[in-house]
């Protein structure tokens, strides 16, 4: 999904770049952090993410601000004022046609947001706040600190060397490293960040906070790599009529991490209630393959194999019932209904690199993914960061894997755990061994005939999927949490062999005695 259109708006002498994309019942302008470009964040799969959910619930207004993306370019020797930038804001609700709007401020967009809502109350319907402060040297960045990045913003600016700074999560993400280091080209010139970063510096709108009287949800991430989470801790305590929600992370941008869990927060906030997934989600487990030797082997011969390990993946994906997803640089996803397969997969996978001539390396996750598209999200990014932490030759996947992967024969030894800064706790990884455990590696296995291989809580639980009832309406019954119920319904697709809830549903109505299954 792509805005249609971009559009300026006259601002005094400076025109503002914007679009407008969704048809929802009331108007929300997001107004952006440090930088941004328009075009370029339909690129990144997190922050068109964003966009799409936010945009299905309103008329979403964008805007690049004076000095960035495809906004006019600003005086760097003449800084504008806070209130100047704040009077974009409102000149492009004037352009797009909207009297009241709910603003949605991101990090240094906050504080322009705050200002907006106390000047202007009555075209303020709402307003949230991500990740923002009221005063930049206290809660972002002392004078030295910032005076440091300066001088990295004019000497490197352009090849992502500020992502540490925001995202250090992230670093080792290639192609999300890429994408920064285009979106630092993109959206401002190296003269430009550091005057951007003078004038955020001298943000401090504490005098104004009593003057909000609009409902206001702060969100801001526990461990913010950028704006100390005090920051929005005191806004609550300023700010009459607000709601400080903290959330799991370290990653300081509103597109990484759990972008839906934002979303959610946000949804709920201006709405009053999360609208029902726009896709249906399931339970699945993902894959991800990655194979180098790229620097021994040289760029004919690496190009050759490479080519040749794509089409044995493709192929070995298939025969083991999984479905390749797609590529990511040197990562190849792929997608199975149970963990057990997936191992499998991967152990063919492996032996297969050997004999080409390469060496692998994968990761094993169970998650939810969405039913349709290829995988991505939080399920996706876990994966493939465990493909990168894994060495040669070895298979590591999450110990949920494990605990699913329970009575089917293939054995796993503690790995330790792994910092995910997009997970609240490590996350326990287990490595695959026992190569003997994994054969035959192709041969589908037989069907669960019998129901007497479910426990007795996953025999109430198939016999409520029969009802047609939901993962919540199976919690509430039983008294159980849906993470819980989730679990048990993974347990019994895999220990019935059968690919989704509509199979379990029909497996237990085969097999319903005069008392139930």
């Amino acid at each position: 999904m792509r805005p249609i259109q971009t559009r300026y708006a006259r601002s005094g002498d400076v025109r503002i770049a914007y679009q407008v994309v969704g048809q929802g019942s009331f108007d929300l302008v997001f107004v952006p952090g440090f930088i941004s470009n328009l075009d370029l964040h339909w690129e990144d799969e997190g922050y068109s993410r964003l966009l799409k959910r936010l945009s299905a619930f309103s008329r979403l207004i964008l805007f690049d601000k004076r000095g960035t993306g495809l906004s006019d370019r600003i005086d760097t020797n003449h800084l504008p004022s806070l209130e100047t930038r704040m009077d974009d804001v409102r000149a492009v609700m004037d352009a797009a046609g909207s009297g009241r709007a709910a603003l949605l401020g991101a990090s240094e967009g906050a504080p322009m947001a705050m200002l907006f809502a106390a000047t202007y109350p009555e075209r303020t319907r709402a307003l949230a706040l991500y990740g923002g402060y009221a005063h930049f040297y206290k809660w972002v960045m002392p004078p030295e600190r910032l005076d440091a990045f300066i001088e990295m913003a004019e000497t490197a600016w352009g090849t992502g060397a500020t992502l540490p700074h925001f995202a250090p999560g992230r670093v080792d993400d290639p192609r999300f490293a890429t994408w920064w280091g285009r979106f630092e080209r993109l959206s401002a010139s190296p003269t430009a960040a550091a005057a951007l970063a003078r004038m955020n510096a001298a943000i401090d709108v504490r005098g104004v906070l009593a003057a909000i009287s609009a409902p206001t949800l702060l969100v801001h991430r526990r461990n913010d790599a950028r704006v100390d989470p005090d920051a929005s801790r005191f806004l609550a305590r300023k700010i009459a009529n607000s709601r400080l929600v903290e959330v799991p992370g370290r990653d300081h941008p509103i597109w990484t991490g759990d972008v839906d869990g934002v979303a959610d927060l946000i949804e709920e906030f201006l709405t009053g209630a999360r609208a029902i997934a726009e896709v249906e989600r399931v339970l699945a487990a993902l894959l991800v393959t990655r194979i180098y030797d790229s620097a021994r082997l040289g760029d004919r011969m690496w190009s050759e194999r490479s080519q040749r390990f794509q089409e044995t993946w493709r192929l070995l994906v298939g025969r083991h019932g999984g479905r390749a997803a797609g590529t990511h640089g040197e990562m190849m996803i792929s997608r199975f209904d149970g963990p057990a397969r997936a191992i499998r997969c991967a152990a063919a996978l492996r032996d297969a690199a050997l004999g080409i001539g390469v060496a692998s390396a994968q990761g094993v996750h169970v998650g939810e993914v969405e039913l349709r598209g290829p995988p991505t999200g939080l399920t996706a990014r876990v994966t493939m960061q465990l493909a990168t932490h894994a060495g040669r030759g070895d298979i590591i996947a999450s110990r949920l894997v494990a605990d699913l992967a329970t009575g089917s024969g293939l054995h796993f030894a503690d790995a330790g755990r792994i910092t995910l800064d997009e997970l609240s706790e490590p996350l326990a990884l287990v490595q695959v061994t026992s190569e003997q455990h994994l054969e035959p590696a192709c041969r589908p296995k037989a069907k669960t005939a019998e129901p007497a291989a479910l426990t007795e809580r996953e025999s109430e639980v198939v016999s409520l999927i029969a009802d047609g009832k939901s993962n919540a309406a199976i919690a509430a019954e039983l008294r159980l949490s849906e993470h819980t119920v989730k679990r048990h319904v993974a347990n019994i697709l895999l220990k019935l062999d059968l690919p989704s809830r509509a199979a379990a549903a029909a497996f237990s109505a085969r097999h319903a005695g005069p008392d139930g299954p």
